[in-house]
């Protein structure tokens, strides 16, 4: 089945509010109250997740336990005055939270932007096939790149534009970035981080990306294993 346009959530607005939850690995401190200004010079007003300073008592990878984690994300999505839920950073973890979710309360509770990038791949997959709905990978606030004090300024403020501006990104490029094949294609965009495309297969959230133009993260992965996990989508979908 060919991969379908979703519906997007409305662009952010001076004045919205905003939640930061942690659904992976534990949040600095320092980071996300650097995150958090940040948003609020944006004319955000930013609401923390309970337990997004918890870490896992025996998982210390971990931001907490499931259960909480999954509560926070819960709560921050169906918040009537919540018009975005930013990850606070990657990780690991997000797909021990998929099973906890009620996603029929998130469904009614109406579209919200998500934003996050790494193990956040899960969640935009979840949030694509059980909620129809369209989502960002972008950077996120308790990270290096918007905690640190200065953030840095190009990715700040590319993310303040794509969540404020219609149609603001119209290139997706880097430095010395070069085409292996050349030509033209069109189409839906998807992907993420390698690594979690491959766990998902087999799961409710797996989706077929026929049509699609797949972007792709991975950073510092050996070619041997990125062979691998191409190999891998690629047989499933047959």
């Amino acid at each position: 089945m060919p991969l379908t346009a979703l519906a997007r959530p409305r662009r952010l607005r001076s004045g919205d509010t905003v939640a930061v939850v942690a659904t992976s690995g534990p949040l600095v401190p320092e980071r996300l109250a650097g995150g958090v200004r940040l948003l609020e010079s944006w004319g955000l007003t930013v609401r923390v997740g309970a337990h997004a300073l918890d870490r896992h008592p025996v998982l210390g990878h971990l931001a907490g336990t499931d259960e909480v984690r999954a509560a926070d994300l819960q709560s921050a999505w169906c918040d009537p005055a919540v018009a975005a839920v930013l990850v606070g950073r990657g990780g690991s973890g997000v797909t021990r939270l998929l099973d906890l979710l009620d996603w029929g309360a998130m469904r009614a509770a109406g579209p919200r932007v998500l934003v996050g990038f790494s193990d956040v791949t899960a969640l935009h997959e979840a949030v694509a096939a059980r909620l129809g709905l369209a989502s960002l990978w972008g950077p996120m606030p308790a990270t290096q790149a918007l905690g640190e004090h200065p953030p840095d300024r190009d990715t700040a403020e590319h993310l303040r534009r794509t969540l404020f501006e219609p149609e603001s990104v119209r290139r997706i490029t880097a430095a010395g970035a070069s085409a292996v094949v050349g030509g033209r294609a069109s189409g839906v965009t998807t992907g993420g981080t390698l690594t979690l495309l491959a766990s998902t297969v087999g799961t409710a959230e797996s989706r077929p990306a026929d049509g699609g133009l797949v972007i792709l993260e991975d950073v510092g992965e050996p070619a041997w294993r990125l062979d691998n996990r191409l190999t891998q989508l690629l047989r499933s979908a047959r």
